[in-house]
């Protein structure tokens, strides 16, 4: 196909592979059959051949067989409550999808609700969300097919079962219930295929969606037309609305309506709270009283209340000041308490306060890790859900009154008698910055600098790598690797400084956070270069990129997956324009010089040897598209001079998934399996015997507290 060069403020930028944008391309007015048949021929062989490549692998069958076995332990989640109706997600054994389950009570007896996967075999339908109204006898949910996340929203009948009339398409969410279950607020994109044309509507129980009021719009012009755009929650009693409006990836503006005025005149006023460069990341309402979290002169984050019928700042309560080692990550209401999620070292903390800001204490968590609370206004008993490297997602039931825990579920992870360590170790980035990464490994390993290791970070949009059960890893553990998780700037694990040191100009500080980790584990005696891999999806498939391009000779092993690499293009497609105040854009000559400057896809060049790299993506995604993988992979096949047999740059696009939610259990093991048996060939780990851990009868051990931590 042709070249494509053209000139950006100034620069000639070459682009071999722009035909593998297919019709998607912005310069290209309407469908090109032929084109797009063309980019669907080369993903096919390119499929064909990386099938033919990670099938074939040594031990695949093995690793699959595995993977199996890990994945169909059922799993479920902390319930939503609605006075004694209580709704679990779960999945059970070898199900494709999450379903919904319903107990009257905690303990009840439990009645599947909602299957997804008995209303396609195939397992490709799932669900998006599910939200009962306040006395649980009604429920929205939506759902969504082959991984594109654009939902459509039903209604049933608990006690029946039954399925009412109402379906609302556009990619529904954020659904809130009126008290009287008469209707309930929802957002939705106006046009599907538009992902700035965001709204809140009201809908009416009963009635088509082409009824349903529009409250708010996104803008159709300005900057703030292509930012996630509008977004609101409902107090309970449906007095007050919270409104507010993205205006970047670390900011938003916020506003409060009276609703139930709005309600009886039609008159919908928007009383400001907060306006200008800070985030709001939660409202939570308690009668006239409004709880913010909020970054508004505090980096770390702080909690104020709001007296709605005198909302001046000046008579504003900081119930939850700012702490300087710690990030206010999560705020929620219970009987009388505020529970507020703190983030400490990339840990959780979670501390208990009386709503005019005394403390009460703090909630005793069951280690180092990471904690989530599902609480109620009308009661102290929550439901905690605590994870960590040795502990798989376990559910209590609490009394946050007490401090009484009980045990309510946990997935019995078949371990056998294998143990494994955990550490937190500090080293400083390039420009001397200290970083923070976790080190897991299997118990009593002999650390000689020969050890296959995996490091994956993020780095992006405030979102922190924290503690977490990865049971896709087990393999890798047990077979003797070191799994590795770094803490980058950009992240949200130290607060919102910490993420603006890795946005627009800034972001080659992740990537020096990135390939530091990299030496550090090198200089430190744990691996080397050619025992080194790293993996990273979507933000942190960019992060990847830049570290392969940046620094080809420190890995052995790259895995991209839903990658973002064109980073000079990339706003012209999907949602991407919402990532614009993260990256920059190169329609301005100043963002442009340094997207170029780290472009992955861009700097890849002729000549070098450059690692063996597996590049993912889906034909479905509709946040990152797929050409970012294909481009990438057809620009490094053409210029590594590495053995293509031995270090080859492969390319999986799968024509049935999208960004990830919603993947069937099939398709996630052979996912997980092509990655870590691509990995576990490129770093020299053995091949996995047919020989599993010990998983029954006497003697047999959970995943739980057998880990040595030493944070």
């Amino acid at each position: 196909m042709q070249v494509v060069k053209e000139v950006l403020h100034g620069i000639e930028v070459t682009d071999e592979y722009r035909w593998l944008e297919g019709s998607d391309a912005p310069e290209i007015s309407e469908p090109d059959p032929t084109l797009d048949a063309r980019v669907s021929r080369w993903t096919n062989e390119q499929n064909k051949r990386t099938r033919s490549v990670l099938d074939s692998l040594p031990g695949r069958q093995s690793l699959e067989e595995r993977l199996r076995q890990l994945l169909e332990v059922g799993q479920v989640a902390s319930p939503m409550v609605r006075k004694d109706r209580y709704f679990f997600w779960r999945r059970q054994g070898g199900q494709p999808q999450w379903s919904i389950e319903f107990r009257q009570g905690p303990h009840g007896e439990g009645r599947v609700l909602l299957d997804p996967n008995a209303l396609d075999p195939k397992g490709h339908t799932a669900l998006g969300s599910f939200m009962p109204n306040q006395d649980g006898t009604l429920a929205a949910f939506t759902l969504f097919e082959a991984g594109d996340e654009n939902t459509t929203l039903y209604l049933l009948e608990v006690d029946s079962g039954n399925w009412l009339s109402d379906e609302i398409p556009g990619k529904v969410e954020g659904i809130y219930w009126l008290p009287d279950s008469s209707g309930f607020l929802y957002h939705c994109l106006a046009d599907v295929d538009d992902p700035y044309s965001r709204e809140i509507r009201m809908h009416r129980v009963g009635y088509h969606h082409r009824w349903d009021v529009v409250l708010v719009e996104q803008d159709k012009e300005g900057p703030l037309a292509t930012t996630w755009g509008p977004f609101a929650s409902l107090s309970e009693d449906a007095r007050w609305l919270l409104l507010g409006y993205w205006t970047g990836t670390d900011s938003n503006d916020v506003w409060v309506v009276d609703f139930q005025r709005w309600q009886q005149t039609g008159e919908f006023e928007r009383q400001e709270i907060i306006v200008g460069e800070a985030v709001v990341s939660s409202g939570l309402f308690s009668g006239n009283t409004l709880f913010l979290k909020t970054s508004l002169n505090a980096p770390n984050s702080r909690v104020l209340a709001v007296d709605l019928l005198d909302p001046r700042p000046e008579a504003w309560l900081e119930v939850v000041p700012e702490r300087p080692g710690a990030i206010v990550e999560n705020v929620s209401l219970a009987k009388e308490i505020l529970a507020v999620r703190l983030l400490e070292n990339a840990a959780s903390r979670i501390l208990l306060y009386h709503f005019d800001g005394t403390l009460r204490g703090e909630l005793e968590l069951p280690g180092v890790g990471s904690a989530s609370l599902s609480t109620s206004m009308d009661r102290c008993e929550a439901f905690l859900t605590f994870e960590s490297f040795d502990l798989p997602p376990t559910i209590y039931l609490v009394d946050l009154d007490s401090g009484d825990r009980k045990l309510l579920a946990r997935p019995e992870i078949p371990l056998g008698e294998l143990s494994f360590e955990v550490r937190q170790v500090w080293f400083p980035s390039k420009d001397g910055v200290d970083i923070s990464m976790f080190l897991v490994h299997r118990k009593g390993l002999e650390l000689n600098g020969k050890v296959p290791t995996l490091l994956g970070g993020y780095g992006g949009f405030g979102i922190s790598l924290t503690p977490s059960f990865d049971v896709r890893m087990l393999p890798w553990l047990e077979a003797g690797g070191i799994w590795a998780i770094a803490n980058l700037r950009g992240g949200g694990e130290y607060g919102q400084s910490w993420h603006a040191a890795g946005m627009l100009g800034r972001k080659q500080n992740v990537f020096d956070d990135f390939i530091s980790a990299a030496e550090w584990l090198i200089q430190n005696g744990y691996t080397s270069s050619s025992h080194l891999g790293i993996r990273g999806g979507s933000n942190g498939g960019l992060l990847t990129g830049a570290a392969l391009v940046q620094r080809p000779e420190l890995f052995a092993g790259v895995l991209a997956a839903v990658p973002l690499l064109d980073m000079v293009r990339y706003q012209h497609f999907l949602m991407a324009r919402y990532w614009v105040p993260e990256y920059g854009t190169s329609e301005n000559e100043e963002q442009f010089r340094y997207l170029l400057q780290y472009s992955p896809y861009h700097n890849v060049k002729t000549g070098i040897r450059y690692p063996a790299v597996l590049l993912t993506a889906g034909e479905n995604d509709v946040r990152v598209h797929p050409l970012h993988a294909r481009k990438m992979a057809a620009r490094l096949q053409a210029s590594s001079v590495s053995d293509p047999e031995q270090d080859p740059v492969l390319l999986w696009v799968d024509s049935v998934a999208g960004h990830g939610r919603g993947k069937p259990l099939a398709a996630q093991i052979q996912s997980v399996a092509d990655e870590l048996g691509f990995m576990m060939w490129q770093l020299g780990v053995p091949s996995p015997s047919r020989s599993h851990p010990r998983t029954g009868g006497p003697g047999a051990e959970s995943a739980s507290g057998r880990i040595e931590a030493a944070y």
